[in-house]
């Protein structure tokens, strides 16, 4: 079968509120066969248009589609997914790589530029989701549904039966103490090295993997995901000396910019920002001066997981990060909303364990354990 999919995404403010629309369309009759509208919480208008191309070629893996005609006015978009521009973002990169992915399960997939006055029905699905109205239709009925209530009853099991296939099963791995965690600092894209405690914190935790079932097999070791941060990275090469790991790095891992707040302690940035602070404690959605939303992270964190996912499904990795990424990732595995950015401590190289499974199913293990170090 083949279908049409017209994607569109945007954010007011760029980044602010943003949405993603997608419909799928009969390639002959130009029959609606499914719409999406998704809301995305805090994010730019590039991350938003990816996303909307996202859910339509899900949307249309979902209707059996074999060929499909993509049609978007993200000049952008278009040319990174047919190959004739580079992805230079590190926000988009992890993206990009998940619609590869999703593209390469169709026997053919194009591109196509269309002017925004073709690209209506996508845009006012965005737009739509935007003002908060989300929506998931398909041929059997058309039901607006909330997205978060859609996407809990796909990840939420009714009991441990229903934990199906093989899960990919994360060891979720903080790096080890800095001088900025040592002052309490906010520490985000500043590039730090490890202390000497650091050092030894993580030795610690790479000779405990070492050690763990599954992780060292007759098939090799299991692979190292990190962020390509400085202490991040110096954790992982300990993890990789102590098993034989292949070590890679993702962008999607790094750790929240926090902006103009990057090395200021707590009370130092709540002297300085009063209102913007307070505010930023509680509402995912508020941006640092010159950073990143926990919402927009979270948005990373998961098209990374996404990736992931589906280059290592059904396998044991282990992601070395830092602590709002794996927050991220355990808000996942829990099906739960943004309080755990807020409510959930995790110590300089804790292990964390959550595994996906391929239903659509989660199961978190461990939460914050040190007893390898403390």
């Amino acid at each position: 079968m083949k279908v049409i999919v017209e994607a569109d995404g945007g954010s007011r403010g760029n980044p602010g509120p943003a949405g993603s629309g997608a419909v799928v369309l009969d390639a002959g009759t130009r029959a609606v066969l499914a719409e999406r509208a998704i809301g995305l919480g805090e994010t730019t208008n590039n991350v938003a248009e990816y996303q909307g191309l996202i859910a339509g070629l899900r949307a249309a893996a979902e209707l059996g589609a074999t060929e499909v005609s993509v049609r978007m006015d993200s000049k952008l978009v278009i040319e990174q997914m047919a190959g004739r521009w580079k992805v230079k973002h590190a926000n988009l990169q992890p993206l990009n790589a998940v619609a590869r992915e999703l593209a390469a399960d169709f026997r053919h997939v194009d591109y196509e530029w269309i002017p925004r006055a073709d690209n209506a029905a996508a845009d006012k699905l965005a737009n739509d989701a935007m003002d908060g109205n989300t929506v998931e239709t398909g041929t059997a009925e058309s039901e607006q549904v909330s997205e978060a209530e859609s996407a809990s009853a796909r990840s939420r099991p009714s009991g441990w039966q229903n934990l199906r296939g093989a899960p990919t099963r994360m060891l979720l791995l903080r790096h080890g103490q800095t001088p900025m965690s040592v002052d309490k600092r906010y520490s985000g894209r500043g590039d730090v090295e490890l202390t000497d405690l650091g050092q030894r914190q993580v030795h610690a935790a790479a000779k405990r993997l070492a050690a763990m079932d599954g992780i060292v097999t007759s098939d090799g070791a299991a692979p190292i995901i990190a962020s390509p941060l400085t202490r991040t990275r110096q954790s992982a090469q300990a993890v990789a000396d102590a098993t034989g790991s292949e070590l890679e790095f993702h962008d999607g891992l790094l750790e929240t910019d926090f902006g103009d707040w990057e090395g200021l302690t707590f009370l130092e940035a709540a002297d300085k920002y009063p209102e913007l602070h307070r505010k930023w404690i509680g509402d995912p959605t508020v941006v640092p001066p010159g950073g990143e939303s926990l919402a927009a992270v979270h948005q990373r964190v998961t098209a990374a997981r996404d990736d992931l996912l589906q280059r290592y499904a059904g396998r044991t990795i282990i992601v070395v990060s830092h602590v709002t990424p794996i927050k991220s990732l355990l808000r996942m595995g829990l099906d739960v909303g943004p309080e755990v950015f807020y409510r959930l401590h995790l110590d300089l190289a804790s292990l964390s364990i959550v595994e996906f499974y391929p239903d659509g199913n989660a199961s978190v293990r461990l939460v914050n354990d040190i007893s390898h170090w403390a």
